[in-house]
C-alpha cells in the first residue's frame, strides 16, 4: 500500500497547560473540523484518554455518511498523542499529535501517515486536497480560540 504523509505545524501563543487540554478532550475535534464534514463524536462523555481508548464518530464525505472508530495508540500528556483509525474511509489513517512550548508559546504539530483505496491517483485527484484543506482550516479554528502568533514572534531555534 502505497502511503502519503501531511505534516503541519501552528503556533499558538498560550501555554502548553493551556493548549493541551483542549486536545485532550475529544469532543473538541468538533470544534476544529470544518462543517461541511458534519462531524460528531458518537462515544458518550466522558472519554477517558488512554492507550487502547476507542471512540467512534461519523461524518459525511463527499455527501457519503461515514462511520469511523479511532483508538488512542499512544498517549504521553502534554506533549504527544497518537489516534489511528481502526474502521474509516482510510486505508490507513496514523496521526500523531505533538506540542512543546517555547517562550510561553505553543507549537501544535500533526503528522498524519494515511492510505487511500486508489493509491496515488486517487490521493492527488481527491483526497490529498481534502485532507490539506481539512488541517488548514483545523489551523484557522485553533487561532480563532487561542489566538496568532505574529510571523515576527515564533521563535527562530523553533
Amino acid at each position: 500500500m502505497k502511503k502519503f504523509v501531511l505534516e503541519t505545524s501552528v503556533w499558538l501563543p498560550k501555554p502548553l497547560k493551556e493548549v493541551f487540554p483542549f486536545f485532550a478532550d475529544a469532543y473538541n475535534l468538533e470544534e476544529i473540523t470544518p462543517p461541511y464534514l458534519q462531524f460528531e463524536v458518537l462515544t458518550p462523555r466522558p472519554i477517558p484518554m488512554k492507550v487502547g481508548q476507542t471512540i467512534d464518530y461519523k461524518l459525511k464525505l463527499r455527501g457519503i455518511p461515514i462511520r469511523w472508530r479511532s483508538e488512542i495508540a499512544a498517549w504521553e500528556p502534554p506533549y504527544r498523542f497518537i489516534d489511528q483509525q481502526l474502521k474509516g474511509p482510510y486505508r490507513l489513517w496514523h496521526h500523531e499529535h505533538r506540542f512543546r512550548e517555547v517562550d510561553g508559546m505553543t507549537e501544535a504539530s500533526d503528522t498524519v501517515t494515511y492510505g487511500v483505496l486508489g493509491g496515488a491517483l486517487i490521493n492527488k485527484l481527491l483526497v490529498e486536497r481534502d485532507v490539506r484543506d481539512i488541517f488548514r482550516y483545523r489551523h484557522e479554528r485553533m487561532q480563532e480560540i487561542f489566538g496568532r502568533v505574529a510571523e515576527s514572534e515564533i521563535p527562530r531555534a523553533a
